[in-house]
């Protein structure tokens, strides 16, 4: 199954350690993993990310214990119920030791996470990405798992990731059959500041990745923008009879480089 989600047209492929995984079956599940990583992998331009346990159980213990000891590591990890920055911190501290550069993606997905995200977005220089895990955050905070009660708890995971200049990746949308209510839930995030949203089943990847993907207009727009303060003497242009402040720069330059990025993986 790797091999063919790897050429599905994702951003990142990411190989499950924790719940998907029932109790029995996690030390085997942990060793074929791993035994993937032992010669080179083609991810077709997908990032490979594993998901391993908590570090505060048995399990995910064991998972990092494990990647210590293999000289081939994952290129990258993904922690769930994060709560703190220790946590991430000391993942970093013995990968550091050890001499292994695999990289951190981090979900916050619990209360203590919520409430800590500022400081654990910039506890490690290894972390690419917070990702907002909806399902457990919603148990935790005893709301309903819906747009309007998790709209604070979204928020402030887009801004702690703004914060420490990552990207931030929304909790995947579980009714495959209702594509059009997961595109309404992505353009919501995508315009919350979010740079993408998970899929559980290959038939969700293409429209995510429309609603991700700057359209041509907004490419032209973006580039006129930046063309037009490249001129310009002062930190404010008039486009189509548009005030433009040069804040809005940083915007532009984000919209060009993800249209370039997904160009050259075309």
């Amino acid at each position: 199954m790797f091999p063919k989600a790897a050429n599905s047209g994702t951003d990142i492929v990411c190989i499950e350690l924790e719940d998907g995984i029932a109790p029995k079956d996690k030390d085997q599940a942990r060793k074929l993993t791993l035994d993937l990583f032992t010669s080179p992998l083609d991810g077709k331009g997908a990032e490979l990310i594993v998901r391993i346990n908590s570090v505060r159980d048995e399990f995910g213990l064991a998972d990092i214990e494990a990647i210590l000891k293999t000289s081939s590591p994952p290129p990258a990890i993904m922690l769930p119920k994060v709560k703190t920055p220790d946590e991430v911190k000391w993942v970093d501290e013995l990968f550091s030791e050890r001499g292994h550069d695999t990289r951190l993606h981090v979900i916050i997905e619990t209360n203590a996470g919520l409430e800590a995200v500022y400081d654990i977005a910039k506890s490690s220089s290894r972390i690419d990405a917070l990702f907002f895990g909806g399902v457990d955050m919603a148990a935790e905070l005893r709301c309903k798992n819906a747009w309007e009660p998790l709209l604070y708890a979204r928020s402030r995971v887009a801004h702690a990731a703004a914060g420490a200049d990552l990207d931030v990746i929304d909790v995947p949308y579980l009714d495959l059959e209702d594509l059009s209510g997961m595109v309404t839930e992505a353009e919501l995030v995508r315009d919350l500041g979010f740079s993408g949203k998970g899929c559980i089943h290959p038939k969700q990847i293409s429209s995510i990745n429309e609603v991700f993907t700057p359209n041509d207009e907004a490419v032209a727009n973006a580039k006129k923008i930046i063309t037009a303060f490249k001129k310009a003497e002062t930190g404010l242009v008039v486009i189509d009879g548009k005030l433009i402040e040069k804040p809005v720069l940083r915007h532009m330059e984000r919209i060009v480089a993800i249209a370039s990025r997904v160009s050259e993986k075309r």
